[in-house]
């Protein structure tokens, strides 16, 4: 990541690559180094579209293997949203790689992360227990 940073005498720091006054800079680079580093630190601890998967049926109550199975059954559906969310959220992942495994489109994927996201926000739910 290169960062230009001025002199004193010739105005505030910033970045180059982001349009905006220094303490908005500051802000998103330091919300994209927070992601980086919780993205790395569940990678540490195991986390993987597999364990994801897991943890998403546990949460829905259906087996692991139903969750990437097509369908449009609700539960299903809600499975693969969460699961679309938490793995391009907070792995990183890309759609392309999360419908892959899934077997959807990445415009699919896009939409189902979108359902994710209301729905965790919606029921409370965490990644981890």
């Amino acid at each position: 990541m290169r960062i230009f940073v001025q002199d004193q005498d010739s105005g505030p720091e910033g970045d180059e690559r982001i349009l905006g006054d220094s303490d908005f800079v500051e802000k998103v680079l330091s919300q994209a180094s927070e992601q980086m580093e919780r993205r790395y630190r569940l990678k540490a601890e195991g986390w993987t579209l597999t364990k994801i998967t897991e943890r998403v049926a546990e949460i829905f109550g259906i087996e692991k293997d139903q969750v990437v199975v097509a369908g449009k059954q609700p539960d299903r559906v809600r499975a693969r949203s969460v699961l679309a969310y938490w793995a391009i959220r907070e792995l990183g992942l890309t759609a392309t790689e999360v419908g892959k495994y899934l077997g959807l489109s990445k415009s699919a994927v896009s939409r189902a992360a979108t359902r994710g996201q209301k729905l965790i926000i919606d029921q409370s739910l965490s990644l981890k227990e």
